[in-house]
């Protein structure tokens, strides 16, 4: 982040000095992306096939992320499960051993988020052999999406641009395709469908926009629902004053033979969503998040909630973990903190999308606010705005849905920027060329991280989920415990000991769903009578503690049955 500022301040003051530098250079680039942006179709697949492309072409830099944090571990649990021709999985025997961050273990052993993104990992190990290709190709078709939006609100030199800033931005190393728990790719998906095909349904009422719409909202109400009706929101509206007053609108079976068949699909996705409520959660009422939430969480989502009481935690470290939330809910229910707060979440998100290469246009904002082109963007971006203002958390990938908003209203300042001039000389120009220049540097400079030196922290997330270069390599440690002991003879059982310097965010106890049949068991270190009585459960399993501090692993063979772990030097 650092050096990305010092280049951004670089970056403006030159053109102040030099506003023609490299001009001749920039003009022949932009004449040739010129042609190729005015063939629409070609544009779009170009785009998505660069960022599959360019994403596989750096893997012998930046490999296929390990799962390291708890997200992911859970997300990777909801896979696995789909992938055995399941929606749930029984309660294990034993299983306050094996409770975990963000996995429910009562009334069903299940994951506790939204079953999209369990769903679009299991894709990727079912059809290429690894839950990450989901992603991947998710992500390629985000970044086609979101170029296809922009044409519907931009012209075509301007979308196109925006597809290749997307690949640099998220397409490469950001958190969303990194990690295996932002539902970020298939969220900014949906989001871009709906905002893509409603601008073009108006101008000229199809199936396939309609269609497209649907597919948009599915997509998005199967990941974050709570979003989903924030994008749907301004979209619904925006229809229904257009079937009532526009001159184009079509007749009523006209509306009703374009919009039965979406609406039957938005129908089907919440009854099924239904249906995996009642198989895992007890009642098709009781959405994901809910139970787990009120099992073990005391600060809630949002800001008209109250805490609940203090649950009676039988692991330290999940205590940590739910206790540390708490920050967040006194930050926003406190009167003079309230409006920080909510400011610093505002600079979560620019940061994430922007950067602070992408920062300058914004000087353009109001000339966006008052741009009637894109006026209906704006409208959403408020609504999104009063809609993140209630939640008490914000992660990036809590906005994607809107990121094609964002990329548009972001283009839109930098086309009034490039005709901005400073005493008559375009420095607009010059910094909105530059300014490309530098997002291009950045993914270079982001290549050559490890040769220059350059480390990304782990711990705590802010270094790398708000920042557009992403994780880094994480994870190894406990895959690498973890493929020792896969090959050893016989089968294992881990217990796992956090120490004080450990982070709770760093989680270790995570499991296949049929526990029982895992070459490796991962289990939660109690006291010693519990533990002797899991070794008695699992005698035919070779017994491990490891102890997890903050940079530290050991691993140490447990005594048979008959000796405490705890007498373990």
């Amino acid at each position: 982040m650092g050096i990305e500022a010092a280049l951004t301040a670089i970056i403006f003051l030159m053109p102040l000095a030099w506003p023609r530098l490299g001009s001749n250079l920039f003009f022949r680039v932009e004449r040739s992306f010129a042609k190729l942006a005015r063939r629409k179709r070609l544009s779009v697949l170009i785009v998505g096939l660069a960022a599959l492309i360019a994403r596989l072409a750096i893997l012998p830099i930046c490999p296929i992320p390990l799962p390291f944090c708890t997200d992911d571990f859970s997300f990777l649990f909801a896979a696995d499960t789909f992938l055995h021709g399941r929606l749930t999985n029984p309660t294990p025997a034993m299983w306050i051993h094996f409770e975990t961050i963000h996995v429910s273990m009562q009334p069903t052993f299940m994951s506790m988020y939204f079953p999209a993104q369990g769903l679009l990992l299991a894709a990727g190990k079912l059809l290429f052999g690894n839950y990450w290709y989901g992603i991947l190709i998710t992500s390629a078709l985000m970044c086609a999406a979101l170029c296809w939006m922009l044409q519907a609100w931009l012209p075509p030199t301007w979308a196109l641009l925006g597809g290749f800033v997307a690949i640099l931005h998220l397409g490469l190393f950001s958190y969303w395709i990194n990690t295996y728990h932002a539902a970020g790719t298939i969220t900014a998906l949906g989001g871009a469908l709906i905002l893509g095909a409603i601008a073009r349904f108006k101008r000229h009422p199809r199936f396939r926009y309609s269609l497209l719409m649907g597919i948009g909202v599915v997509l998005i109400a199967l990941a974050r629902p709570y979003e989903c009706a924030l994008v749907c929101l301004p979209v619904a509206c925006a229809l229904a004053h257009w079937f009532c007053f526009a001159k184009n609108r079509p007749s009523p079976a006209s509306v009703i033979r374009l919009m039965a068949l979406p609406m039957a699909m938005i129908v089907t996705a919440a009854a099924w969503l239904g249906y995996y409520d009642y198989r895992a959660f007890g009642s098709p009422f009781t959405l994901p998040y809910t139970l787990n939430r009120a099992t073990y969480a005391i600060a809630p989502y949002y800001v008209w909630q109250s805490k609940r009481p203090e649950p009676a935690y039988r692991h330290e470290s999940m205590r940590l973990f739910y206790q540390s939330e708490i920050d967040f809910y006194n930050r926003i229910h406190n009167p003079y903190r309230f409006i920080p707060y909510t400011l610093l979440k505002v600079g979560i998100g620019v940061l994430f999308f922007a950067g602070t290469a992408l920062l300058i246009p914004l000087i353009m904002t109001r000339r966006v606010l008052l741009d009637r082109r894109v006026r209906f963007l704006v409208l959403c971006l408020l609504i999104l705005m009063a809609g993140m203002g209630v939640e008490i958390y914000l992660i990036p990938h809590y906005l994607a849905p809107y990121t094609a908003v964002f990329y548009a209203l972001g283009l839109q300042a930098m086309r009034h920027l490039r005709l901005w001039k400073f005493e008559g000389k375009p420095v607009g120009l010059a910094w909105s060329r530059l300014i490309i220049a530098l997002c291009l540097g950045m993914a270079g400079l982001r290549l050559c991280a490890d040769s220059l030196h350059i480390t990304i922290k782990k711990w705590p997330p802010y270094n790398w989920n708000v920042a557009w270069y992403g994780p880094g390599h994480f994870g190894v440690e406990r895959q690498r415990v973890e493929n020792a002991l896969e090959k050893l003879p016989g089968k294992q059982l881990v217990f796992v000991r956090y120490l004080k310097d450990h982070n709770v965010l760093d989680e270790w106890v995570a499991n296949a769903p049929e526990i029982d049949s895992s070459k490796v068991i991962w289990a939660r270190e109690m006291d010693p009578a519990s533990d002797l009585e899991l070794m008695r459960h699992y005698g035919d399993r070779q017994a491990w503690l490891v102890q997890r501090g903050g940079d530290s692993v050991a691993v140490s063979s447990v005594p048979a049955p008959g000796q405490p772990i705890a007498s373990m030097q």
